[in-house]
């Protein structure tokens, strides 16, 4: 098993955890988020967890933010070396996930030391599920074309505000409004090949037509006959596919076996993305992955 740890940066920093919630910094903005896996005590004291700008929390009409200091509509954080936009709205997230940063970084490894890298031939790479779009600008900062894939108009306009954010304005991003699945199965009838492919596909999700049964996504159903349609896009000369979830009951290694199933040649790798807490050795696990390299 691989742990990818997310250390302490400039534009983030797991403060402290405890009791069922964790203490953020993105940016200068320091927020108390809710975390199913925190099982253990707070190490800090209630005066350093006063110092958050606002708290996610249950209240008695459900969950929503309080806000406890000024903060703005929206604000940036460099995180991953890429400059992205937070805000805060109706669900606990601010649209940055930085357990993916040491992911992004190996993506970005392998395709810089790429033989296509090398003769500047150009890669291409399909993001599905793809959100606001961090794993989008981080590799379009390694030079690559990237195509992102995300059913949410909102979070395609934030993925937008990103690439303006992150100084990405000329770089080749390709932002797709769509079922990932009816998407994939458009690309492929076109022919379109990719050198590279990543998802981080929720729990449970709707396509672009949120009333429609046929764009239900459920990740027991959905994911394996998605990953056997996607691998049909890679390129003769592939150099990863990268499979992320969040909040699933499964284990790594049943991401691994997936992967495996489908693609029996490839070298697979799996674990879990975790994040360093600042002053202590604990890692606070913040999803799985499973990766397929050629």
């Amino acid at each position: 098993m691989t742990i990818l740890i997310t250390h302490k940066e400039e534009g983030y920093e797991l403060l402290d955890s405890g009791d069922g919630e964790k203490l953020e910094r993105f940016g200068e903005v320091v927020l108390v988020r809710p975390d199913p896996e925190v099982l253990w005590k707070k190490t800090q004291s209630d005066e350093v967890w006063n110092t958050a700008h606002a708290h996610f929390k249950k209240g008695d009409k459900g969950a929503k933010w309080q806000i406890h200091k000024d903060i703005p509509m929206h604000w940036t954080a460099l995180v991953g070396g890429v400059t992205m936009v937070c805000k805060i709205g109706n669900n606990k997230h601010v649209g940055v996930f930085p357990e993916q940063v040491a992911q992004w970084e190996w993506m970005k490894d392998r395709i810089l030391k790429s033989e296509a890298k090398s003769k500047n031939e150009t890669i291409k790479v399909l993001n599905l599920f793809a959100y606001t779009g961090g794993a989008s600008m981080a590799l379009a900062s390694a030079g690559v074309e990237v195509t992102h894939v995300d059913a949410s108009k909102a979070s395609i306009t934030w993925a937008h505000e990103n690439k303006k954010s992150a100084g990405l304005e000329k770089a080749e991003i390709r932002f797709m409004l769509d079922d990932v699945r009816k998407f994939v199965e458009r690309d492929i009838k076109r022919g379109v090949t990719y050198d590279a492919i990543l998802m981080d596909p929720p729990v449970y999700g709707r396509g672009t037509k949120k009333q429609s049964k046929d764009q239900m996504w459920h990740i027991d159903d959905d994911l394996l006959p998605l990953l056997e349609r996607s691998l049909k896009l890679l390129s003769k000369d592939p150099l990863f596919v990268v499979v992320t979830g969040y909040a699933s009951e499964y284990s790594h290694l049943s991401y691994a076996n997936a992967l495996l199933g489908v693609l029996p040649h490839a070298t697979i790798e799996s674990g879990e993305l975790a994040i360093e807490e600042s002053g202590s050795k604990r890692l606070l696990p913040a999803g799985i992955f499973a990766r397929a390299t050629f």
